[in-house]
């Protein structure tokens, strides 16, 4: 399957392929983490329009804030209200109704976990019937929006791991989880952030001076098999290892060279090693095992 990014219509005729085809792969993996963690469009929407509002005002320095804004717009193609609105820095109302209104799954999530009608003389969460006058999930659903099917709901809850559905008794259970990151995905989404941010800013570098500003290298192989990709992976924590206790050693050495030498030590640096691996094109080995959600929790205790 042809998975590039077609130009539009009503792109400019100097925006290549090879550009939309490297943005469109870049994006993708970003995408599936999206979808896996229920982030809805316009939020991830209202992340690359700050992100591209911040990057046109880097490349116009030093304009007084009023052609600031009319530069941007014109760069951007936005108008001069939106790139005001993502211009102010810390202002909570300046974001769109839409941002601050969660995805419908979360949103029925919430009222769901939040609402007392729905929990029993103890306290705890009541299984709701799929069907029906309320107390039901279709109730609940329908009381938040009409334009989502309650079952489009229910599937989407129930990918998340935050829903169960119990086909004998055809009930709906919220699962005992909350929906935000424990702290070791914190940390993770950290790294990604941080290492994957510092990694892609490094390629972009190096394309947009046409040079080799910075170190950005890979090794490639086709045609392998999953038992010496176990062998190569073992080959590669070893270097990353031996890459490890040379490097810091030498970064200590380093700093202190700077603080002897009254340098002014303004500079940051980041120094990594990653491997990724997956079926080739047409190959009949099984793709990788889905990652899933957390395993489920009920509500309450059953007897």
């Amino acid at each position: 399957m042809d998975t590039r990014f077609a130009p539009a219509p009503e792109l400019p005729s100097f925006v290549e392929q090879p550009l939309l085809d490297a943005l469109g792969a870049l994006l993708r993996p970003l995408s599936r983490l999206a979808v896996a963690k229920g982030l809805p469009y316009v939020t991830l929407e209202e992340v690359l329009k700050a992100s591209m509002v911040e990057a046109a005002r880097e490349a116009h320095p030093g304009l007084p804030a009023q052609r600031s804004v009319s530069r941007i717009s014109t760069t951007l193609g936005l108008n001069r209200r939106e790139v005001t609105r993502l211009t102010r820095a810390g202002d909570a109302d300046a974001a769109p109704a839409a941002l601050r209104r969660p995805a419908p799954a979360t949103e029925l999530f919430t009222r769901w976990r939040t609402d007392p009608s729905l929990r029993d003389a103890g306290g705890w969460l009541r299984p709701l019937p799929r069907l029906g006058p309320a107390p039901s999930f279709e109730s609940l659903a329908h009381s938040l929006t009409q334009d989502v099917h309650p079952r489009s709901l229910l599937d989407e809850l129930c990918r998340l791991g935050l829903a169960r559905l119990d086909e004998a008794s055809d009930e709906v259970e919220l699962c005992d989880n909350a929906f935000v990151p424990r702290g070791d995905e914190s940390r993770m989404l950290g790294f990604l952030a941080e290492n994957v941010g510092d990694h892609c800013a490094a390629a972009v570098a190096n394309v947009l001076c046409g040079g080799r500003e910075h170190l950005e290298q890979a090794i490639f192989a086709d045609e392998i098999s999953v038992e010496s990709l176990n062998q190569l992976r073992q080959a590669v924590t070893a270097q990353w290892q031996q890459l490890l206790r040379s490097m810091v050693p030498l970064l200590e050495e380093l700093i202190e060279a700077d603080r002897v030498a009254g340098r002014a030590a303004d500079r940051r640096v980041r120094i990594g090693l990653f491997t990724y691996a997956e079926p080739m094109p047409g190959s009949t080995a099984a793709d990788p095992p889905e990652v899933r959600p957390a395993p489920l929790r009920r509500s309450r205790p059953r007897p």
